[in-house]
């Protein structure tokens, strides 16, 4: 079976039982907490290595998270890891967040520009995605910085991207020019 798969079942199934127990929210934080300890590359390392043995991860997680996460949260990823499926955490709380997302109809979008955006940009920008017929909802906007577009914005939308920088511009007119047959001939 893919990862994808088995990370979309677990994430089903821990979305619908904090459904039925009234703690969607508070699941969904606790998520949040857990990536966030994801950003320690010892902390990934640690959950992908074959040669530590469960009953080791879950002491470390325990020690991490007891007190931190709800009980319903903690019990989901002492399961995981008794199953021996703690290498594809990272996926499950992906595809938790999707079908969070999905739920709660929240599109995702994603802004990347050459400098540091305003908030009043990004509320701007906010209101013009929820204008489109592809965001139903609400939005969720993050947003990137890159110097290399010199200008301008690039906006990942779903499966859609809309290149607006500089630098795709100039990338552009750059093929033209050596497209062009007439100067090729001169």
């Amino acid at each position: 079976m893919s990862v994808t798969r088995i990370a979309s079942r677990y994430a089903k199934s821990l979305i619908e039982l904090a459904q039925d127990q009234g703690k969607l929210e508070v699941v969904k934080e606790d998520i949040a907490t857990f990536k966030q300890v994801l950003g320690n590359r010892d902390f990934e390392l640690l959950i992908k290595s074959p040669i530590i043995q469960g009953d080791k991860k879950q002491s470390i997680f325990k020690r991490i998270f007891s007190g931190k996460i709800d009980t319903l949260t903690e019990s989901f990823f002492d399961i995981v890891i008794r199953k021996g499926r703690e290498s594809v955490l990272v996926d499950i709380t992906e595809a938790f967040e999707d079908q969070y997302r999905g739920l709660k109809n929240i599109t995702k979008a994603k802004v990347t520009t050459a400098t540091q955006m305003t908030p009043a940009q990004l509320a701007k920008i906010k209101a013009g995605l929820l204008g489109m017929d592809i965001v139903k909802g609400s939005v969720e906007l993050e947003c990137e910085v890159d110097p290399n577009l010199i200008g301008g914005f690039v906006l990942e939308i779903e499966d859609k991207l809309y290149d607006a920088s500089v630098k795709n511009k100039l990338a552009q007119l750059k093929k033209e020019i050596l497209d062009n047959t007439l100067i090729k001939s001169l």
